[in-house]
């Protein structure tokens, strides 16, 4: 039988008390993201944290089984709410930096790359690493944060964006979807599956066609389209973008994390393996084996508390 056991840093403080924890990894989301709950009194005394604890401060979580800890989030304090008898604790990871405002701009036929190196140079302290183009024919920056600006470059491009900090300082990554892997986990249905909520389906029974219409500043709509009729549609419409090598490539990805023979949807695990959003997870299944593959893991949802600790995996496609 494991010991689950935590360790939370905040500031400069160590938490003693929880109730739970939540986090939430995502290449689909701009941040990670945690919610910590504590409860609102102690022997009938209410806490009182804010004085102790503020808005950006650095935030570390740590959890484990027999007092081997994996790291599963850093970040800072993004705001206290008290609200409903307890006391939430909500934390951004190094995405919060960006929210600061960003000197108005006007680009005209620019790559996202442009833009992103403009605000990395406004925020300062961070470098680029982008091997991501898309081209905006026209793209203001009035009144906007970097947050604001990361936000809908993502929104727009459905870029992988995060933050890595090195030995050479702090970077802000862009990159294509399903590019990269940051490591490998292991799962089966007759091990270490608790709960499963994937479904298996061949490609040929879930046709799906994207098309994307970009409009230039003349008005003019271009489109281009990816994937198979028969099935499932979506049309994805973007002002400002005439070039057709964007559209395209946009249509293309959209389309192949939709229609793929294997698994899709989520399943839920303990926190033994460690698995991350970006991992390549490989699903195996002794009584249906031509079911078994490997896929890339679009979001980990990990909760932890009294109950123990668990980690709901949604994977995308079969990689």
């Amino acid at each position: 039988m494991f010991d689950l056991t935590w360790q939370i840093k905040i500031g400069k403080f160590t938490l003693t008390m929880l109730e739970s924890v939540t986090i939430v990894r995502s290449v689909e989301q701009l941040s990670d993201t945690a919610e910590i709950v504590l409860p609102g009194s102690c022997f009938n005394k209410a806490i009182e944290v804010e004085s102790k604890i503020k808005r950006g401060d650095d935030v570390t979580i740590k959890a484990g089984y027999d007092g081997k800890f994996e790291t599963e989030f850093t970040g800072f304090l993004e705001a206290i709410a008290t609200d409903d008898g307890s006391i939430k604790l909500i934390c951004e990871d190094g995405i919060y930096n960006f929210r600061k405002p960003i000197a108005d701009k006007e680009f005209t036929n620019c790559d996202v790359k442009d833009l992103l190196n403009y605000v990395c140079s406004q925020i300062k302290g961070y470098k680029l690493s982008c091997d991501y183009s898309f081209k905006y024919d026209k793209y203001v920056i009035k009144g906007n944060t970097g947050h604001d600006i990361l936000k809908k470059i993502q929104d727009e491009t459905k870029a992988n964006i995060y933050i890595k900090e090195t030995t050479n300082g702090k970077v802000l990554h862009v990159h294509p979807q399903y590019k990269e892997v940051f490591g490998k986990a292991e799962y089966s249905y007759q091990e270490n599956i608790e709960k499963s909520e994937l479904e298996y389906k061949i490609a040929e029974d879930r046709p799906f066609e994207v098309i994307v219409e970009g409009k230039g500043l003349d008005g003019k709509v271009i489109r281009e389209t990816a994937g198979n009729k028969g099935g499932d549609s979506e049309t994805i419409k973007r002002e400002g973008v005439s070039d057709r090598a964007s559209l395209k490539k946009l249509a293309e990805e959209y389309a192949k994390r939709k229609s793929y023979t294997g698994y899709s949807g989520s399943f839920t695990g303990w926190l033994i393996p460690f698995c991350d959003a970006g991992y390549k997870v490989k699903i195996t299944d002794a009584d249906y084996k031509i079911k078994d593959g490997e896929y890339y893991v679009l979001s980990v949802e990990t909760k932890i508390s009294s109950a123990g600790g668990e980690r709901k995996i949604t994977v995308g496609a079969k990689i």
